[in-house]
């Protein structure tokens, strides 16, 4: 049986952010768990495949592979993606932790089991910068160096929050565990200890400069590597460029999204690039050359005789390389698309007396001659009224 679209299944649509996907899953994940619906036997099937989704699209990577493949690019070795991993994603297990703190009671910070301490630091949050690019980018690929306004690590502390001199003592609330036990039944969640807010540690004598967070604001310069062959809309991660954890917790990370320029000459279809350049009527006819533009540069292309409005001349190798960032340049420079000349024959607008008396001529001259697309036309026509 094949597998249901994941936003499908979230009932979402597929530009989500992640906060809509979060408050979508938390929605479905408490209407269909088992123990809410103890005599409803499809109840769990339905959080088992809401809890897969969610899975698969809160990983930016793997929503990244099954935007652009289905479930093929997220499959495992059964064909097929697999189910949620908890050792793997940690966000899903914070919000899995949270929904049953909502269905017992508990706040945020709730977990399974018992007795685990969640440490002091908190993670910092992820961060987005869209980067604009033109086409020559994608061609060549390109180095820029891009400013992020974001929370640093305090200089003072080194992120620790705490003053020189001093050290965290151990909350005596929960015994430095962070978290405190709650039981309903026979399920057993943790609960962040409201003391210390989870952290199991108290700061007596904060930094003076950061006042214990362990960060403040600031801006940092990065050099970000745009591969050859990008596409418009992929999300390049950064691991830990995004704002500092609290209390020196780890760094999230920067989440880079392109954007292509619309090129004023060319259209872009994958690898390919298509491009339209008129061609003067007695050209067309006579044949001869026409100039090209390209990424590259101009190239000057033959056309036969009688050239016909709408022609399309190939130009193999001359569109944009794959995305393939192992590569070396010369062997993507072996895998680059083709550029698509369509030629269209431009009709002068305004005629002198000399050239109008010159081509009456000519239609007198040609009158019983047809091209082959008019001939073609009269033809079908013909067969239409017959």
């Amino acid at each position: 049986m094949s597998k249901r679209d994941y936003y499908e299944i979230l009932e979402v649509e597929r530009v989500v952010e992640e906060g809509g996907l979060k408050t979508a899953y938390r929605k479905l994940a408490l209407k269909y768990h088992p123990d809410r619906n103890p005599d409803d036997p499809s109840a769990e099937e339905r959080f088992k495949e809401v809890s897969e989704a969610y899975a698969i699209l809160s990983d930016p990577d793997k929503r990244a592979r099954y935007d652009r493949f289905g479930h093929a690019g997220v499959g495992g070795p059964g064909g097929g993606a697999q189910g949620p991993d908890f050792g793997d994603l940690g966000g899903f297990t914070d919000l899995f932790n949270d929904l049953f703190g909502d269905m017992f009671g508990g706040g945020r910070g709730g977990g399974f089991g018992g007795g685990r301490r969640t440490g002091r630091g908190q993670r910092g949050a992820d961060l987005r910068y869209n980067l604009e690019i033109d086409l020559e980018d994608v061609l060549h690929g390109v180095e820029p160096s891009i400013k992020i306004p974001k929370m640093r690590p305090c200089e003072t502390c080194t992120g620790s929050g705490v003053a020189a001199g001093s050290r965290p003592e151990s909350c005596q609330h929960c015994g430095g565990a962070g978290q405190r036990v709650f039981q309903q039944g026979f399920f057993r969640v943790n609960r962040a200890c409201e003391v210390c807010a989870g952290s199991g540690e108290i700061i007596r004598d904060p930094c003076r400069d950061c006042r214990g967070a362990g960060r403040l604001e600031g801006q940092q310069t990065l050099q970000v590597r745009i591969p050859p062959g990008v596409d418009d809309g992929s999300r390049l991660r950064l691991v830990g460029e995004g704002e500092a954890g609290v209390s020196g917790g780890p760094a999230g990370d920067l989440y880079v999204v392109i954007n292509a320029r619309p090129h004023p000459l060319f259209q872009r279809d994958g690898t390919d690039l298509h491009i339209e350049v008129p061609v003067p009527f007695v050209q067309a006819a006579l044949g001869g050359e026409v100039e090209v533009p390209t990424l590259e540069g101009k190239m000057s292309v033959p056309i036969p005789e009688g050239t016909q409005s709408g022609k399309v001349i190939p130009l193999g190798g001359h569109g944009l390389p794959p995305l393939q960032p192992r590569l070396e340049p010369r062997q993507l420079a072996k895998m680059r698309g083709d550029l698509f000349v369509r030629l269209f024959v431009e009709v002068p607008s305004r005629l002198t007396e000399k050239q109008r008396e010159l081509l009456e001529e000519f239609a007198k001259e040609t009158d019983t001659e047809v091209s082959p697309a008019h001939k073609s036309f009269v033809e079908k026509l013909r067969d239409f009224f017959d």
